[in-house]
């Protein structure tokens, strides 16, 4: 049998869709679906882990890279050489997340409507060459515009590529890809700790400060790998052009095949209005936000926090490489673990603990070697829990144009947590930072709350559609993820 007659026959759904957990299956399928050959669906699914997956790592990398060099920069003479003033440092640093939240949704759209390798490639670029612009400013004015357009030229960037893997994978497969995006995001501070190392040992060259040349040389290298990926990025998940064609016909029939459960994939502004009406994305955003304050708090002062326990500006940028190091370690192993067991409420809640942990140490105690191992606690926790809320978010949203909206309507409101933590650590209140570290520690109990109320309500919803089943129903008039044979992952 040709693919093609492959691709136009059906089979019942019950035997040839995926099987998986009561939680994250489907309730009931209809009685045909497009045939999809598992083994031409596992050839392209490694096909894109090869050469996808990488590239959207090392984007993610770079993109944090030219985001938080300004923490490493601070700790070798950022803001004496700027003549900034009270709290214009953390000014700086919030600014990035003024325009990132405004800018956030129209890019993932747009990445929708137009192809992720056109308007991927546009962004990155851009900032890239804001990056190198960021080497030659002179005053806070200067600062200030450039932070508000790095912001607006990368917000697309990490939304945009969760949704792009959620278009790529199943449910049960998205949370190790994401996961490869948080990797990616904890990597880029072990590597903006050891080259910050290598250009502070620089010193000042050609009459340019260490901490410029630390933006000129990470655009520059931006610059280059940006231009390098975003040729080979593939516009859409059925043209890629890494696959046979083939595997095309094949992607071409699983997205019919999923469009039984995702529902209508043309573009209605109801999809928008439904993710915005839906009061369980503003519940999971609350962690979500209350995460993020921690995790841009650290990207962005970690340096800083570091050298208040008293080590040196030289020590503290080094020191920073094995928290983050460890950060991905526990992020990949509790991605593997959450897909494993089909779960990400319940290993978010689990993971949140070591957050609350490593901040009580920092917030009570005083010694150096104690609060350095509350870092490692810290980290180990708050990237995993990014990744899984993500996750989360991306598994229980449908049709596409829904979730188009909800992931980067979720980021952009954690993003405003980029607006608390860029002002909860003052220079005025080093060296122990407890002012910082004691929100953080509220954050990280906040959000653990949150997570709680978010799995109860998608909890209650598959127990109603249970309910509905049981009585013998077979539709209850709602589309996406709220009709009846859709179940939340829990």
């Amino acid at each position: 049998m040709s693919v093609n007659q492959k691709t136009l026959a059906t089979v019942s759904a019950f035997d040839k869709i995926q099987n998986t957990p009561d939680n994250s299956s489907t309730a009931s399928a209809p009685s045909d679906v497009p045939y999809v050959d598992p083994d031409l669906e596992k050839s392209a699914m490694r096909k894109f882990d090869r050469y996808a997956m990488p590239q959207f790592g090392i984007l993610i990398l770079i993109a944090y890279l030219d985001r938080t060099n300004i923490g490493n920069a601070k700790v070798f003479g950022f803001e004496k050489d700027l003549h900034l003033k009270g709290n214009e440092y953390g000014n700086l640093a919030m600014l990035f997340y003024v325009t990132y939240v405004v800018f956030e949704t129209p890019w993932v759209i747009a990445i929708k409507r137009f192809g992720a390798n056109r308007i991927i490639a546009l962004c990155f670029v851009l900032w890239s060459a804001v990056t190198i612009g960021t080497g030659f400013i002179k005053n806070y004015h200067q600062g200030v515009a450039a932070r508000l357009l790095l912001g607006a030229f990368e917000s697309g960037a990490f939304p945009g590529l969760v949704f792009l893997i959620s278009t790529i994978y199943n449910r049960e497969e998205q949370g190790k890809r994401i996961a490869v995006l948080y990797a990616a995001s904890a990597l880029s501070g072990a590597f903006g700790g050891l080259i910050a190392y290598g250009i502070q040992l620089m010193g000042e060259r050609a009459g340019l400060e260490a901490w410029r040349w630390l933006f000129i040389i990470e655009g520059c290298a931006s610059m280059v790998l940006c231009a390098i990926c975003v040729f080979s990025i593939p516009k859409n998940a059925e043209t890629a052009w890494f696959l046979s064609t083939a595997e095309r016909e094949m992607m071409v029939a699983r997205k019919k095949r999923d469009l039984i459960f995702k529902g209508d994939d043309k573009f209605s502004w109801s999809h928008t209005k439904d993710a915005l009406m839906d009061p369980v994305l503003y519940v999971i955003a609350i962690p979500l936000f209350c995460n993020t304050v921690t995790q841009t708090g650290m990207g962005t002062f970690l340096p800083s926090i570091i050298q208040g326990l008293g080590y040196t500006a030289l020590e503290a940028n080094y020191l920073t490489i094995p928290v983050y190091v460890f950060a991905c370690i526990s992020l990949s192993g509790t991605l593997w673990l959450s897909d494993k067991l089909q779960s990400r409420g319940y290993v978010a809640m689990a993971v949140s603990l070591p957050i609350i942990i490593g901040y009580a140490i920092a917030v009570g105690t005083p010694n150096g070697p104690a609060g350095y191992f509350g870092m490692f606690l810290c980290a180990g926790g708050i990237f995993p829990l990014s990744a899984l809320i993500l996750s989360w978010i991306a598994n229980n949203i449908k049709p596409d144009y829904k979730r188009s909206t909800a992931i980067p309507l979720c980021a952009s409101i954690a993003c405003c947590a980029g607006l608390v933590s860029s002002q909860i650590y003052p220079s005025a209140d080093a060296p122990r930072y407890r002012k910082g570290n004691s929100i953080s520690l509220a954050m990280a109990a906040l959000a653990s709350l949150g997570l709680m109320a978010a799995f109860l309500i998608w909890r209650f919803r598959n127990h109603k559609k249970r309910q509905l089943l049981a009585q013998g129903a077979t539709d209850n008039g709602k589309n996406g993820d709220r009709a009846l044979d859709f179940m939340y992952i829990l």
